[in-house]
């Protein structure tokens, strides 16, 4: 376990690289998705998985590896960015996404590869790699969310709320006060409504809050970007699916079956000040997984666009890039 020194960040995003390659995969029931291959065609292959749920690719996102060393896929989970149908929350799980992982490899005729994800694309990164670890060649992890009971209570009952007071009053506030028992329930209503003047204000919501606690320092930008209806509606519905479901996982799932992927190897960034996704599961993952590498960055929080959390994922793709081979 390692600890970054304060301000001490020598890497920054790699420049700015337009795809070699996009497309739409159709893997049935319904979804399409949008994909973007970027970097040296034959180079070290490696997957990125976006946050969320339902959140969506970023041009920003390409540039977290060496495209001379690296051939890397990026791509729009169901339902979100220019995937097809937009914001669509039937068929859309956990495991249907871990499928799409595995066949967007097979289209891309890796025998295996990096496997990169933040926050909801940890816990997807997760459970991808421990249902195919033989396709893993390495894991690379920021802001661990490991989709627990206690971890969904932090963001949406009680913890964060605490912290983020007056944006918490903000969040509660849009829902009735003899429906604020259970927020992410009552948010799925109004998501799901047919109203654009019901669904919309609570996708702003939703996603404002979860804008709010990314970040270390505020972020207007970031908020602006949380708050565009075309990038509000999609993450607000899935994600308020997906953690009403529990993320189609059992309790503790994803540590339960660590075991599985302990040979891989495994960076994981964290910000000591994550508001949205807590040093705890990094820590409780470290505690299963010994062999994995935790970098805590001291002066970040959860988004990957803070600058020891772009430091610390470069150093950790150039890393291997210079350890592993090319699958």
């Amino acid at each position: 376990m390692s600890n970054s020194n304060m301000l001490d960040y020598t890497r920054t995003l790699y420049p700015e690289i337009e795809p070699y390659e996009t497309g739409m995969l159709d893997v049935g029931e319904g979804h399409q998705l949008y994909y973007e291959r970027v970097g040296t065609p034959g180079g070290k292959p490696a997957v990125f998985l976006h946050g969320g749920p339902g959140g969506g690719m970023a041009p920003s996102h390409r540039r977290q590896w060496d495209p001379a060393k690296y051939d890397v896929l990026l791509f729009d989970q169901r339902g979100c960015g220019q995937s097809l149908p937009f914001a669509e929350i039937e068929n859309n799980d956990t495991w249907r996404v871990v499928a799409d992982i595995e066949r967007l490899r097979e289209m891309c005729g890796h025998d295996k590869w990096q496997v990169f994800g933040g926050s909801w694309g940890a816990t997807l990164a997760l459970a991808y790699s421990q249902a195919h670890p033989d396709r893993t060649s390495e894991i690379i992890l920021r802001g661990v969310f490991l989709a627990r009971q206690a971890e969904k209570g932090w963001l949406y009952t009680y913890g964060a709320s605490e912290i983020m007071a007056e944006q918490w009053d903000a969040f509660s506030g849009h829902i009735p006060a003899e429906e604020r028992g259970d927020l992410v329930k009552a948010y799925y209503d109004r998501l799901t409504s047919d109203d654009d003047t019901v669904r919309l204000p609570a996708a702003k919501e939703w996603s404002l809050w979860e804008g709010n606690v990314a970040t270390l320092l505020p972020d207007e930008g970031l908020l602006d970007d949380f708050a565009d209806p075309a990038k509000a509606v999609p993450f607000a519905r899935i994600c308020a699916r997906f953690f009403l479901d529990d993320f189609y996982l059992e309790e503790a799932q994803l540590l339960r079956d660590v075991y599985k992927i302990r040979h891989i190897p495994t960076i994981i960034v964290q910000g000591r000040h994550d508001i949205c996704t807590t040093p705890r599961s990094a820590w409780d993952l470290k505690k299963a997984f010994p062999e994995a590498d935790l970098r805590i960055v001291q002066d970040a929080g959860h988004s990957a666009s803070e600058p020891g959390i772009i430091d610390g994922l470069v150093r950790a793709t150039d890393e291997f890039a210079a350890d592993r081979p090319t699958s």
